[in-house]
């Protein structure tokens, strides 16, 4: 435990996604030098605090919820707490970031340091320490891919929500899954055996109660709970299913080339090193259809040293390391003032 502040003080991190949030509480430790067990005094988990999902009353209120959870499970008080780093879905704009960072000030004294970015930073830290250098991909109920390189320029791809096309997502899978479902009953598609699996899985007994299900509630992670059935329908040989999650794969795979391109983290013949970070439950999904295998052998046949990290801490760790750097660079620049 040498590597703490031996002071108390702490730090939170929050990785805020469409289907939960999580917030751990860590003592303020001096990076790079991690314990190992990692001391995480609290953590809490809430529902989803993606604004554009739930939108931004509620998304707030989880937030402050499970800061607040996390903190009363570490048994510190808000005065112990010396930055704040919250990664959520949904932050896409600078004027997001902007508008969280003036609530967020609100709620913590002057003195604590706040910082806001999206999701996949903090699950980008969660893979590499808390150094932002490399590529992330995510894909959960929604998808992103988001990349930084050693000088600071940043890029991203995805993101932008079920509406606008995050097809690799659990979301987008599922979406095409009922989608299938409607088209083989009316005629224009296929037969598909996601028909008979999606209704019983449903509880419902006939496609014509599919569409009053889907509009009774359009929130992401009811839809995206779909995704196991048309995992199993692949698994099973269904031709239909297996073209929704190749697909997927295409997706998720073209999201990271956007990335690494747009940033030339693999170098001008695509053969140099850099990380790739891959975190979201359609990718760690450990099943015969692998679809985090199958998008990792696609971006190899591409970047062959790109270098796979399946990371050992969570996002919200990840945010909390974040925190943690961030504070030792302005410690530095402040040193050398």
């Amino acid at each position: 435990m040498g590597s703490e502040s031996n002071n108390g003080e702490v730090v939170l991190g929050v990785d805020g996604g469409a289907t939960s949030t999580v917030c751990v509480c860590l003592p303020l430790l001096r990076l790079p030098d991690i314990p190992d067990p990692l001391p995480i005094l609290g953590r809490a988990l809430t529902g989803c605090s993606n604004q554009n999902s739930v939108g931004e009353h509620a998304s707030k209120e989880a937030l402050v919820k499970v800061m607040d959870e996390a903190l009363s499970i570490s048994g510190k008080k808000q005065s112990r707490v010396r930055a704040v780093c919250l990664g959520l879905s949904g932050i896409n704009h600078p004027s997001d970031q902007q508008k969280m960072l003036n609530w967020l000030r609100n709620i913590f004294p002057s003195d604590v340091k706040v910082y806001v970015h999206n999701d996949a930073v903090a699950a980008l830290a969660s893979g590499t320490m808390g150094k932002l250098s490399g590529c992330v991909l995510i894909a959960g109920t929604g998808s992103i891919c988001y990349g930084f390189t050693e000088d600071g320029r940043e890029a991203h791809a995805a993101g932008a929500g079920p509406v606008l096309g995050d097809w690799g997502s659990g979301y987008g899978i599922a979406a095409k899954g009922l989608t299938a479902v409607v088209r083989a009953h009316d005629g224009r598609g296929a037969e598909t055996m996601l028909t008979r699996h999606i209704l019983q899985w449903l509880g419902l007994s006939s496609p014509e109660e599919l569409i009053r299900w889907t509009y009774a509630d359009l929130s992401w992670a009811r839809i995206a709970a779909i995704v196991p059935v048309v995992v199993s329908c692949a698994e099973d040989g269904d031709v239909v299913a297996n073209e929704i999650l190749n697909n997927a794969v295409n997706e998720l795979a073209d999201s990271v080339r956007a990335v690494v391109q747009r940033l030339g983290l693999a170098g001008k013949d695509n053969n140099d090193s850099f990380p790739l970070v891959m975190v979201g439950g359609v990718l760690e999904a450990n099943r015969k259809w692998n679809i985090g295998e199958e998008v990792t052998n696609s971006i190899l046949k591409t970047y062959p040293r790109a270098s796979i990290i399946r990371p050992k801490v969570e996002p919200a760790v990840g945010a909390a390391f974040l925190a943690m750097d961030f504070l030792l660079k302005e410690a530095e620049v402040s040193a050398r003032r």
